[in-house]
């Protein structure tokens, strides 16, 4: 996967969404994904409740606020390893 850019989206209503972003963000490493800064995004909903995040009315101001730089910073990544591809892979 050399030359692929990845990132990664939880969500979730519980804890442990932070290490699922970590976890597999050090899978997608492991195999040759590149990972841009800030690759990794995720929304967890108040522990104990029932709220999803499909059944929100907006999206949250943490994440449509995060999310953008997400994707800029996934496109130029990946516009650089098109324009210098690596020599070895």
């Amino acid at each position: 996967m050399y030359g692929k850019v990845a990132t990664v989206a939880v969500v979730g209503n519980e804890d442990g969404a932070h290490e699922t972003v970590a976890d597999l963000m050090q899978g997608l490493n492991d195999v040759g994904f590149t990972l841009p800064v800030q690759g990794g995004a995720y929304w967890v909903g108040e522990a104990m409740q029932i709220v999803d995040f499909k059944d929100l009315d907006q999206v949250p101001d943490p994440v449509a606020s995060t999310d953008p730089g997400l994707f800029r910073n996934a496109a130029r990544l990946a516009s650089y390893l098109k324009a210098t591809p690596n020599p070895t892979g």
